[in-house]
Order: C-alpha cells, then sequence, then structure tokens
C-alpha cells in the first residue's frame, strides 16, 4: 500500500501531461478524483497502523533486505501526516480548480503540484534517510517552481530567495547525512539508531545534530531561519501559499525534525533544550512581526511562524501530554494556515489587493470568505470552543505539568498576542466600512467556494479529534513513536526483517 502514495501522484503529474490539450474541464476532474484517492488511501492507512496499536506497513522495494535493500514504512506518525498533507491537498485542489483559471497553463500547475505530493508523501514513508533527502528535494524543486507560477517580477524575486535559502538548507542536510553515514556505515534510520545505541555519545553526533537543526529548522522557518517564509508564502498563488504554510514545512521540517531526533539519535536534554529555545523565540518574534505587517499574506506568514513555534516548544518538553498538544496543534494549524490562505486569495481575486487599509467589508460583500476567515482567526488565535484553544491548552498544561510555569505564561501571553493583532488587522477587513476601500469587482468561482467550506468544517470539527475513539486512531499512534524514541525504531527494524 505505501508506495501507491508516490505511485499515484506521480502518474498524475505524467498524465497530466498526456492530456495537457484536452478540455480544461476533463483536467480539472482527473485532478480532482486523483487528489480524492489519495486521503482515502491516507485514512485507510491510518486505521491499519492505528489497529492493533503500534502496527508497522513495511513494504520492501526489493529481494534485498534493508539495511542494504530499500524500504517504505508507514508508522503512527507518518499515517497521521499522510491524512493531514493529502486531505489538505485535497481542498486546495478543489479551490485550485476555480482560481487557477485566471492563469494559462494550468495543466503545468496540477503537474507540479502532484510532483510536490509525491515528494512529501516520500519524506513521510521513507525509511533511508538518503531517499528521505531526494523526495525532500523533489517536493522542495516543485514548490520553488509553483511559488514563481505568476511569474511576476514579485513571484520569481520570492521563488530564487526560497530557492536560495532551501539549497543552503538541503547543503547542511547533506553534510550532516554525509557525516552520519560515515559514523554509522548505513543509511537505513532504524538501522543507523541501532548502530548509535551501541557507540559512545561523541562530540560527531553532536556536530551532525546542529547540521540537521540548522537544515531542518530552515525547512521548517524556525526563527532565526525564518527570513524566506513570509516572502515565498506571501507572493505565490493562493494554493500554493496553502500547501507551504499549512503542510509543506511541517513534512519537510518538523516531521524530519521528529523522525531523526526521536527515533534515531534518542532525544538529549541539550536538544531538549534547543528546541523549547527554538519553540520560545519562534513563538515571540513570529507574534511581533505579525503586528507591523499591512499585508494579509504577510500577516498569515508571520503567523505561521509563530504557531510553528508552539511545536517546537511542546516538542522539546517531551512528555506524552505535551506529544498530544504538538501533534493537535500540527493538525489545527495545517486546516487552519490553509483556509485563511485560501481566503487571502478569494479576498485578492475579489477586490484586486492584499493591502489590509485598501480591504473593507469582505463579511457583507463575500459572506463564505467573511465567516470563514473569521472561523480560521477564532481558533488559531486560541479562542474556545474551537481546536486552537484545545491544542494550546494542553500545551500550556504540559509545560506546567514538565515543572516549566514560565514557559506556560509564554504560550499564553503569545496567544494573547496572537488574537491581539488577529483583532487589530482583521476587525476593518471583515467588518470595516470604508468609502474609499477597493471595491468587490469579481465573483469567486463556486470550486473556490467549495473547497474553502470543505476546510472550514474540518476547522469547525476539530476538537472532535480530541473524543476518546477518535484520538485513538488518529493522534496515538503518533505520540506513542515520539514517546517510545529509539525503543520504537528497533520494533520497526523487527517488522521490517
Amino acid at each position: 500500500m505505501a508506495p501507491f502514495f508516490l505511485i499515484i501522484p506521480l502518474a498524475a503529474a505524467f498524465i497530466m501531461t498526456l492530456i495537457s490539450r484536452t478540455d480544461e474541464r476533463i483536467r480539472d476532474v482527473f485532478a480532482i478524483l486523483v487528489a480524492i484517492s489519495l486521503p482515502v488511501l491516507s485514512i485507510l492507512t491510518l486505521m491499519k497502523v492505528a489497529i492493533p496499536a503500534g502496527s508497522v506497513l513495511v513494504h520492501r522495494m526489493s529481494g534485498f533486505m534493508p539495511p542494504a535493500g530499500i524500504a517504505f514504512v508507514v508508522d503512527g506518525l507518518s499515517a497521521f501526516m499522510l491524512v493531514t498533507v493529502n486531505s489538505v491537498a485535497l481542498f486546495v485542489i478543489v479551490y485550485s480548480s476555480g482560481y487557477m483559471k485566471k492563469y494559462t497553463d494550468k495543466w503545468k500547475f496540477y503537474a507540479l503540484f502532484f510532483m510536490m505530493i509525491s515528494g512529501i508523501n516520500g519524506v513521510l514513508i521513507a525509511s533511508d534517510i538518503f531517499n528521505l533527502y531526494v523526495f525532500m528535494e523533489i517536493a522542495a524543486i516543485a514548490a520553488y517552481f509553483l511559488v514563481a507560477f505568476g511569474t511576476g517580477a514579485e513571484e520569481l524575486e520570492a521563488s530564487f530567495k526560497y530557492a536560495i535559502m532551501g539549497t543552503v538548507a538541503s547543503a547542511f542536510i547533506l553534510l550532516g547525512i554525509a557525516f552520519l553515514y560515515g559514523y554509522t556505515s548505513t543509511l537505513n534510520m532504524m538501522d543507523m539508531a541501532s548502530v548509535i545505541s551501541t557507540l559512545p555519545q561523541v562530540r560527531t553526533i553532536q556536530f551532525i545534530s546542529v547540521l540537521f537543526l540548522m537544515g531542518f529548522g530552515l525547512k521548517a522557518a524556525l526563527v532565526p531561519f525564518h527570513a524566506w517564509l513570509a516572502y515565498a508564502h506571501s507572493s505565490a498563488p493562493a494554493p500554493v501559499s496553502a500547501m507551504l504554510s499549512g503542510v509543506l514545512i511541517k513534512a519537510l521540517g518538523i516531521y524530519a525534525i521528529a523522525r531523526i531526533f526521536f527515533s534515531v539519535f534518542g532525544m538529549s536534554a541539550e536538544i531538549c533544550q534547543i528546541l523549547i529555545a527554538l519553540g520560545v523565540l519562534s513563538m515571540i518574534v513570529g507574534a511581533i512581526l505579525a503586528f507591523g505587517q499591512s499585508d494579509i499574506k504577510k500577516i498569515f506568514a508571520y503567523s505561521t511562524v509563530s504557531q510553528i513555534g508552539y511545536i517546537s516548544l511542546a516538542l522539546g518538553v517531551a512528555t506524552p501530554l505535551a506529544f498530544v498538544g504538538a501533534i493537535f496543534h500540527l493538525f489545527n494549524h495545517s486546516a487552519v494556515k490553509s483556509l485563511l490562505f485560501l481566503n487571502s486569495g478569494s479576498i485578492e481575486h475579489m477586490t484586486g489587493t492584499r493591502e489590509l487599509s485598501r480591504i473593507s467589508g469582505v463579511v457583507k460583500n463575500a459572506p463564505v470568505t467573511g465567516y470563514t476567515t473569521l472561523l480560521g482567526a477564532l481558533s488559531i488565535s486560541g479562542v474556545p470552543p474551537f481546536g486552537g484553544f484545545w491544542s494550546k491548552l494542553i500545551i500550556i498544561f504540559a509545560c506546567i505539568q514538565a515543572g516549566h510555569p514560565f514557559l506556560a505564561l509564554i504560550a499564553v501571553l503569545v496567544s494573547v498576542m496572537t488574537l491581539a493583532y488577529y483583532f487589530v488587522s482583521m476587525t476593518g477587513v471583515l467588518f470595516g466600512v470604508k468609502a474609499d476601500a477597493a471595491g468587490f469587482v469579481n465573483k469567486i468561482h463556486p470550486a473556490m467556494k467549495a473547497g474553502v467550506i470543505a476546510m472550514a468544517l474540518i476547522v469547525l470539527f476539530a476538537p472532535l479529534a480530541l473524543l476518546p475513539d477518535v484520538k485513538k486512531i488518529l493522534i496515538d499512534g503518533a505520540v506513542s513513536v515520539l514517546v517510545n524514541g529509539r525503543a520504537y525504531a528497533d520494533m520497526m527494524l523487527g517488522a521490517i526483517k
């Protein structure tokens, strides 16, 4: 089952080139059908690894046994990420079928989009660290082209900066992989974990850890590695921004950090402290930067930096309750930020501007866009009873439980700051009445409304993920991987062999 997460989107990208001259509606229907198949496959995979709890799916790619041969592995953490990534991708594709009509060669967008999805899925199921790197590059290169898809000066500049920073990050990661291979003589991550557990913790591992933290920290846009994010996310077409902020930085950054530092190295007190420091710094700096923005997409982009900080903080606190908070906040943020970026695209499409000072009365003129934007802003600001409130509350309780009341206080204060900058920036946009505001000239395509409404429903019902039966399937498997750390790697290696 695991290889289909690569085969389906890759085949879709290839077929899209073959049907590039057919009617646009045929290409739209084909893209949506492919996008539907991936979350369905993801949910079936999640059920398989959740029942019985702790199950692992393994697919060997040849007759050779790992670590000599290549295998794809799905455990609770990767299954959770597959569901999140492919669900968001489905609704982004639905939205794109309407939004991307204003661009020429929409089939190229679909082809690049599916190539990016294939790369992300490959990162999530790779058991080999070099394959993880290769799939990460496939996703990143597709993302560079997607950011530049509009081919305007702003898009090209943002794509160039994104590519430069992404290349620097990849260089750090590749160098780390080279040192790690030299130290362990294997590329299979579970085999690496076994070898490292038998060797003394020397400075080599510490040096490699620093390289990975810089590389994956850049991919995750943690402060101080965040400079590229605002330009790339604000300049890209709205569906691309939704994917970058919603899932790409989490799969290429946060997931990779969790997989390598928990399952391969085994978490140390020093790494936990670094993740906490990066998390707190990202939470505060992202929130402060969001205050001064006049571009609606840049507010959402800096908000992403701040919210990624919550996830890093929770991973650094490293208790089972903190892991529940991290996983649930990752889920909430993926849905909310994708929703907000899609709505920013709708607003720009209707008014022709992203400038906050020129946008007013969205709720009155476009109720679907207005009310779903309000829903997303309330959730990510931590207003009850939405999902963002519960995930932040869990993280705050986890900090107190672990003996870090000061971190809990910071989390509360940053949540108040988040509510403040969304209130200051969105009140006029949603409910204001300005005589000199830009008019709502263009109408929203029904497909754009459908994608946004579907995403809003996920945001609205996200708290149901904490119901015991749902939590057991969706969240507990991922938490179990983080809690068990390198011991979980031993179990996976046993399953592979």
